[in-house]
């Protein structure tokens, strides 16, 4: 290993092929699947993916240590799996901040004081590109009204758990939402570095493939 590497800081690298064809090979319902073909390496490759908006994601944080979780039905999965509020970025022009602020509010009737960048994240960017922002809000309060949900959040189950109690969920493979474990390992690791390693609740996203374009 040389020295460069040992001091280079590890930073995901942004690169632009030349796109050579770019097709929409299914048109769903909430996304499309994509295909494209681009030059790599002196080669044409072709790859189809998920066409995702992206979505911000919300660990909620309360004076007790506690975050909110909830859990509802994943169809895909087969699964009431435990999770954290969570939403698309599908409305036109909305910024990332007040999505997750939207959310809060429509699937936990909260809202909060103090936002915070926790985590960006690719959910699986050899198959969609899909990139999520994880916010941490603190300040809790409730909206003081109840939002109606349908479908699978008619039913949604929210539970208030010590922030260490639910990374012992996660470190013991009981919870499986790759959102909320990253959210849940993230924040103990900056509570333990006392909140230091946060970002500005607007800061940029650069590495969402769609808003940095």
């Amino acid at each position: 290993m040389t020295d460069e590497q040992t001091t280079t800081q590890l930073n995901d690298q942004p690169f632009r092929p030349e796109v050579v064809s770019s097709e929409t090979a299914f048109h769903g319902k909430i996304w499309d699947v994509r295909r494209e073909v681009f030059r790599y390496n002196g080669d044409e490759i072709t790859r189809e993916y998920v066409d995702h908006t992206g979505a911000v994601a919300v660990l909620a944080l309360d004076d007790d240590g506690r975050v909110l979780l909830i859990r509802q039905y994943r169809h895909p999965v087969r699964h009431r799996d435990w999770e954290i509020p969570a939403g698309l970025l599908d409305q036109h022009g909305e910024r990332p901040l007040l999505a997750a602020q939207r959310e809060l509010s429509e699937e936990a009737d909260l809202e909060a004081e103090q936002w915070n960048v926790l985590a960006d994240v690719f959910t699986s960017p050899g198959g969609n590109d899909e990139a999520i922002r994880i916010y941490l809000a603190r300040g809790i309060r409730s909206t003081g009204s109840a939002f109606a949900r349908e479908a699978e959040e008619a039913d949604i189950e929210v539970r208030w758990v010590p922030l260490d109690e639910a990374v012992d969920a996660v470190l013991q493979r009981r919870v499986h939402n790759a959102p909320l474990i990253i959210a849940l390992l993230a924040a103990r690791a900056a509570r333990d570095q006392g909140w230091s390693t946060l970002g500005a609740a607007d800061e940029p996203w650069p590495s969402h493939p769609k808003l940095s374009r």
